[in-house]
């Protein structure tokens, strides 16, 4: 039997074929790998202790893959040779390079959690801190009672998690946000959007006393603003001091109370008889913040947080 050999035409052709076919397997391969869910959990999980301690870096890894993944952490005990494919590989594996380089997990998933609500973060807006939850809290406790409904002001509102947990909490509130960033009262819209709060957002640069008669009269001002000292930048944790904004973080060394000066100010004349104002404030300045609103109000108390740490003052006309 004469076996058949290509001419020396024919090679280029049958080479085509050939890389042609051995392509095909190989994105037929890669759209359908997969691997086991337990490998890359584990995998990832140990990378992140380069950089968190073990709780954390379970926390962020459980949280990532709950997002990407769709997958929980009994998810994941109960079938840990569950097999995923490499759509979710490659968000996960992105995510763990942003992590690496200190970025915070919530502004890798676009989400924070803030009193109950899922809110959208991203690099224009502080994270939501648990303490900040604790001044809110209070506010809502010593409103709970009353039977009128307040008007309420919070100044440099971010994400617009504060407003939209006391108008959740108080739907009868008449609740305005003012920030003098931009993209920051973009996402407080978008976040208020997503939970139905009807929020008056502004945008205004409280520091600008000449624009404070455009506000009206408030019951209740309440206030997480910018409050570390720029030299104590050095000390803070990389993924606050890489990633999150300056404008909502630091003020000058030689004026660190300039955003209490004027909301003291700015209370004498918009804050109604008997008005509260509920802060946040550097544990370091407390007391002297807690002296300067002495100067011009009723009572003035100075609380300390979760931590132990003196960081709220409530304050009453």
């Amino acid at each position: 039997m004469t076996q058949k050999y290509a001419s020396i035409h024919e090679l280029p052709l049958l080479l085509n074929k050939t890389l042609l076919l051995k392509l095909l397997i190989q994105v037929r391969s890669s759209m359908f790998a997969i691997m086991m869910i337990k490998d890359l959990y584990r995998n990832f999980l140990v990378q992140l202790q380069n950089i968190y301690s073990l709780s954390e870096a379970t926390a962020v890894t459980d949280w990532v893959f709950e997002k990407m993944a769709s997958l929980n952490r009994s998810d994941i005990l109960r079938n840990p040779e569950k097999l995923i494919t490499p759509a979710a590989d490659n968000l996960i594996q992105k995510s763990l390079q942003e992590l690496l380089l200190h970025k915070p997990v919530q502004y890798v998933l676009g989400e924070a959690w803030f009193y109950n609500m899922k809110l959208k973060v991203n690099e224009h807006v502080l994270i939501p801190r648990p303490e900040t939850e604790e001044l809110v809290e209070q506010l809502i406790k010593d409103r709970k009672s009353k039977l009128t409904d307040p008007v309420i002001l919070d100044i440099g509102t971010g994400s617009g998690c504060i407003p939209i947990a006391i108008k959740k909490k108080l739907p009868a509130s008449r609740v305005t946000g003012i920030d003098v960033s931009k993209p920051a009262l973009e996402l407080a819209k978008e976040n208020a959007a997503l939970y139905n709060a009807h929020i008056s957002f502004i945008e205004l640069d409280f520091l600008d006393d000449t624009t404070w008669p455009s506000l009206p009269l408030f019951d209740i001002i309440i206030s997480n603003p910018p409050y570390i000292p720029l030299k104590e930048k050095a000390l803070l944790d990389k993924h606050v001091s890489g990633f999150e904004p300056h404008l909502a973080l630091f003020v000058p060394d030689k004026s660190p109370l300039i955003f209490y000066e004027k909301i003291a100010a700015f209370g004498i004349t918009h804050l109604l008889p008997n008005g509260k104002i509920y802060l946040e404030t550097h544990e370091a300045f407390a007391q002297e913040t807690a002296n300067l609103f002495r100067n011009y109000y009723h009572t003035v108390l100075v609380q300390k947080d979760i931590n132990g740490k003196d960081r709220m003052l409530l304050i009453t006309a």
